[in-house]
């Protein structure tokens, strides 16, 4: 397709053919109205000005008779731009006027019409258009009365004119108009088309481009690339789980190949095969738990949970937590403390909310207290917190173990990432990446502070209700 072909097909343009139409007969049916009024006006004008003066000679001609009335016609029929004057016999013989000849038959019918007419001074074929009247006196004679049209269609031709012109100029300006707003828009569209080919060609990192004018199109385009921006973050996601499952999943998988391999080449013993298959379960449970993990993740960082939503109160589920791992902390020397006094509404996926609150108390508890003991002399302990925090609501795990460095507060919320300390502890580098994502489909966030010594680990929640955002 040829540019002009593009150009002509834009929704652009073809919206300026239709203003540009509509705009043509508002303004066409305008001058019409506008024309056929003045036309009506000069006409009126003429028919009162020529009733007037048939009023006048009827009078004289009831006065004086005809020979009156044949003098008083023949001093008006002489004044320079006079009206058109005519007596006649009953015969249609002139008796006195200025018209010298008329269209067959005028003078037969009485009232108002429209004739061609010749003055008696003008040359033959120098005839003339007017309205007259004409009149039939007592004793058979005929008074003709009118005024020339000529005025009348000159106006009428020069506000013809006009129109036309105006229209023609309209229409000019409209297409003009239209091939310049479509080749804007045409050229902003087609911009945005090769993006998209790029976008489509795998470079996730395209984006739209923006004017700045701060119109539809820049608005549309701002949508756009929010919704790929999101889709990036979505697809790097996607590669990074594949390979950390590529990488991190391996190694258990095979040392579970190891066990099996070493049970069925050793000695036919039963308590070995038991030995073998329970490890071998436990290994199961531990990539069951990781891939667990990894759906919950996918599924808040989906926003499918967003189905399941509804409003609990999040001091309830720090109690219920903090009941929960409280036997572990206890096995590990730790005093857990619930710190949860009032109501802390939440709306939202209270089974997301409470695993993962319950994946940053069983961090606190691994790494609290390293084999049992405390850390640098300060007491083990963990204090779990719920309550309001202005229009949020704060569930924080603060416990007094070694921490976590400032600068890897944002590498530990990745998938599978794991720090030098934490190697010698079981897990698999989920729990925090799980807590950020189910603080994000929430619309919170996840914020990892220092507890001087030890680490704050804070999920922030919108508060349900009209303070919060629901």
């Amino acid at each position: 397709m040829t540019a002009l072909g593009k150009l002509l097909r834009t929704t652009a343009f073809q919206l300026t053919l239709v203003y540009l139409l509509v705009f043509i007969i508002f303004a066409a049916s305008l001058l019409g109205y506008f024309a056929l009024n003045t036309r009506r006006l000069i006409t009126e004008q003429i028919t009162t000005t020529v009733d007037t003066e048939i009023s006048g000679l009827r009078e004289q001609y009831n006065l004086g008779g005809i020979r009156r009335l044949v003098i008083v016609v023949d001093l008006r029929s002489r004044r320079p731009g006079s009206s058109l004057y005519l007596v006649t016999t009953a015969t249609g013989e002139g008796l006195a006027g200025n018209v010298g000849s008329l269209e067959p038959g005028v003078l037969d019918h009485p009232g108002w019409l429209e004739t061609n007419y010749r003055r008696l001074e003008a040359p033959e074929g120098s005839d003339h258009h007017a309205l007259v009247q004409v009149v039939q006196l007592p004793g058979g004679f005929r008074l003709l009365v009118g005024r020339d049209l000529e005025e009348r269609e000159r106006l009428f031709g020069i506000i013809a004119n006009a129109g036309q012109w105006s229209l023609a100029l309209v229409i000019v300006l409209g297409l003009a108009g239209g091939f310049f707003v479509s080749r804007r828009v045409l050229a902003r569209v087609e911009a945005m088309n090769e993006t998209a080919q790029t976008i489509m060609a795998g470079d996730l990192a395209g984006r739209l481009p923006v004017a700045g004018t701060g119109d539809e199109l820049d608005r549309l385009a701002d949508r756009l690339n929010a919704m790929l921006q999101r889709i990036e973050a979505l697809m790097y996601g996607l590669k990074e789980v594949s390979d950390n499952i590529a990488h991190d999943l391996k190694t258990p998988l095979t040392r579970l190949r190891n066990r099996c391999e070493q049970a069925l080449r050793g000695s036919p013993d039963v308590a070995a095969y038991r030995a073998a298959l329970e490890s071998t379960i436990a290994e199961s449970d531990d990539l069951i738990r990781t891939f667990d993990a990894l759906l919950m993740i996918a599924r808040a960082e989906s926003g499918q949970a967003r189905d399941n939503m509804t409003e609990f109160d999040a001091a309830e589920i720090a109690r219920d937590v903090g009941e929960l791992y409280e036997p572990l902390a206890e096995e590990k020397g730790i005093t857990l403390k619930v710190e949860a006094p009032a109501a802390a509404p939440v709306r939202g996926n209270r089974e997301l909310v409470s695993q993962a609150l319950a994946n940053l108390v069983d961090n606190a508890i691994k790494y609290a207290a390293p084999n049992g003991k405390s850390w640098n002399g300060v007491p083990a302990e963990i204090v779990v917190k719920a309550g309001n925090d202005g229009e949020r609501i704060a569930l924080s795990v603060a416990d007094r173990g070694p921490g976590i460095a400032e600068a890897d507060r944002g590498r530990v919320v990745e998938r599978f990432v794991r720090l030098e300390q934490s190697r010698s502890e079981p897990g698999s580098g989920l729990g925090l990446s799980l807590a950020s994502a189910v603080a994000r489909l929430h619309g919170g966030e996840l914020k990892l502070e220092d507890n001087q010594p030890g680490l704050r680990s804070i999920i922030a929640l919108p508060r349900a209700g009209p303070a919060g955002a629901g």
